[in-house]
């Protein structure tokens, strides 16, 4: 390996781990900078019924176990079937690495059924990467519907809250923006689409060709209905958890009673946007996320942000601790399958 190959691989590192975390561990410094840490506590203390709370971690459980269901139908198309276990503990395990080494879990889960089913790891891959794409087409999706029907409470949070939020909120509005759009998305079709194209442009061709490939197999597969059952399962279950941690603190139970559902949605999509920031598990951007959505509707900066660090703290233990079961429960199949290799060998010498 050159100096130079060695210098690129350290900028890759820097670039996939450390840049992360130096922007989690900022946005989390700059979340608490100004804001009294005692009231804060004081709010999560004495006025949250952790019920509510335990009953969104416990239905955000669900969420994985529904990927995991939609995965294994996209592996299935493609002649792997791995148990239903191996495929939750692959989710679970995925979630958990991203803490510690953000978007290696999805590698991490690609290398864990390749191995354990004897799987050419691309074909896994490709899967995988069908998954992703499935969910930035989900969150465009709801992006959309959720602008256009939240959208009179967003511009109008934007236009009466200081000069740098009604600038935002005059070029979300302005014709322009989309105009803009159109022509850069047109722009980037037709070099998409250009033959004998060169360098970087053929290299780009070729990653996108290789993403759609994993992501058509979704429509060649059978059973197409209910794989996008799976897919409105996870989401709403994903939407719930954030709907139900809602009734946990009287002031975001009176913002549902005022705006309704709507209010919990605009708080989903918004954090679901935020998961596509660099970071250690959405550690930072996620609850920047989320109280912003919630001062849209008029929520002080302390009380949401004793909404969204407590939801996100809950969700990082319960992946810790749905990480140490996964691996445990990979150690203990290893070590099973060890055995019984070992006394099969031992028949074996003894015939």
């Amino acid at each position: 390996m050159t100096v130079k190959d060695k210098k690129k691989n350290i900028i890759g590192l820097l670039l996939k781990y450390v840049v992360p975390l130096v922007i989690s561990v900022g946005l989390c410094y700059l979340l608490f900078t100004g804001v009294d840490f005692k009231e804060m506590t004081d709010i999560i203390r004495n006025q949250c019924d952790f019920r509510w709370i335990g009953l969104a971690m416990g239905l955000s459980i669900f969420s994985h176990v529904f990927r995991a269901m939609r995965w294994r139908m996209q592996l299935a198309a493609l002649g792997i079937r791995p148990p239903v276990f191996a495929l939750v503990l692959s989710i679970f395990g995925t979630y958990a690495v991203n803490l510690v080494f953000p978007r290696l879990g999805e590698l991490w889960r690609t290398s864990y059924i390749a191995q354990r089913q004897r799987a050419p790891f691309t074909s896994v891959f490709g899967s995988m990467v069908a998954d992703r794409v499935a969910d930035t087409v989900t969150v465009l999706l709801l992006t959309l519907f959720t602008f256009v029907m939240a959208q009179k409470a967003i511009l109008g949070f934007l236009a009466e809250n200081g000069e740098s939020y009604a600038a935002i909120g005059r070029i979300l509005a302005s014709p322009w923006l989309w105009a803009v759009a159109v022509a850069f998305a047109a722009s980037v079709l037709l070099l998409m689409t250009r033959r004998n194209a060169s360098g970087w442009l053929a290299r780009v061709q070729s990653a996108v060709r290789e993403l759609w490939q994993g992501f058509a197999v979704v429509f060649r597969m059978p059973g197409r209905g209910k794989w996008l059952l799976w897919t409105v399962a996870l989401w709403g279950s994903y939407f719930l958890t954030t709907y139900i941690a809602f009734f946990a603190f009287p002031f975001t139970r009176d913002i549902l009673a005022e705006h309704g559902v709507l209010a919990a949605l605009v708080t989903f999509v918004l954090s679901s946007i935020s998961m596509g920031v660099p970071s250690n598990g959405g550690i930072g951007p996620w609850q920047w996320a989320v109280i912003f959505a919630l001062s849209i509707y008029g929520l002080d900066r302390v009380s949401a942000g004793a909404y969204a660090n407590l939801v996100m703290g809950c969700q990082t233990l319960l992946l810790i601790a749905l990480g140490i079961f996964t691996f445990v429960c990979i150690a203990v199949e290893k070590r099973r399958h060890a055995g019984a290799a070992k006394e099969a060998g031992t028949e074996n010498s003894i015939i």
